[in-house]
């Protein structure tokens, strides 16, 4: 246990993890949100909880959500994406995050497809699993195109302007707060179908009579809305918020 004295130190470390928003632990520690995942615990969209709160609303013991959080601790630092130019984030996203989501919305619709005709009679939830995945893919490829055509390249004229002082060209939408307020309410459309699924899966729990097809389609799907979730939190918490921050600076307000 330790002396007293550290016993009291890491008691007071766990109570003030516990009163940090979980957004912020995923800020600092990037490797967090895979803990965050495994619990089921909303770090994106529903970031600006408590932990405490968050493992009340997910009935998970918080000592255990801690320890678990506590071996990050330990883990290599993950890159820090606050401290990268917007542009280089805004990249990142487009190649790492936009690219898997192609691919697996591809494969995913594909697989579905397989997985219903082949077992739809049997369980008629995976025919809800289809339907809400087909209009999420749709919402997310348009989604994905707006970012990619309009969004990005304007915060990236804006991070130009502000490198050689000078004024960013006058952006169509007004002001980048409102494609920003248009891509979040998106990204809590995408958040939904995405637990719908899950609950309709039952935490993608698979059947006994599963072939293989069924079973890569409920190892497919979790691996998909995790990295919706790394990819709506790098938007959310980090992109946006700086954009926001760049474009008062650019006009001179104050927030």
């Amino acid at each position: 246990m330790g002396t007293p004295a550290r016993v009291t130190e890491h008691l007071e470390g766990r109570a003030r993890r516990a009163a940090r928003l979980v957004r912020d632990i995923v800020l600092d520690r990037p490797a967090s949100a895979r803990v965050f995942e495994s619990f089921g615990i909303d770090y994106c969209c529903g970031g600006a909880q408590t932990l405490a709160e968050a493992c009340k609303a997910v009935n998970r013991p918080i000592d255990e959500v801690t320890a678990a959080l506590e071996k990050c601790d330990a883990a290599p630092r993950e890159t820090d994406w606050r401290s990268v130019s917007l542009t280089e984030l805004a990249q990142h996203i487009v190649d790492t995050h936009h690219t898997f989501t192609r691919a697996e919305i591809a494969r995913i619709t594909s697989l579905t497809a397989k997985v219903v005709a082949a077992h739809g009679q049997s369980h008629p939830e995976l025919s809800r699993v289809q339907m809400t995945f087909a209009g999420l893919a749709e919402e997310l490829r348009e989604h994905m195109g707006k970012e990619e055509g309009m969004l990005f390249p304007y915060i990236g004229q804006m991070e130009e302007a502000a490198r050689i002082k000078c004024h960013p060209p006058e952006p169509m939408f007004g002001t980048v707060q409102n494609p920003v307020a248009v891509m979040i309410m998106e990204h809590e459309a995408s958040g939904q179908a995405l637990e719908k699924i899950r609950d309709v899966t039952k935490d993608y729990a698979v059947p006994s009579d599963a072939c293989t097809s069924y079973q890569a389609l409920y190892q497919a799907l979790p691996a998909f809305a995790a990295d919706l979730h790394r990819h709506i939190h790098l938007e959310n918490n980090v992109l946006f918020p700086r954009a926001i921050e760049l474009e008062n600076s650019l006009s001179g307000r104050s927030g």
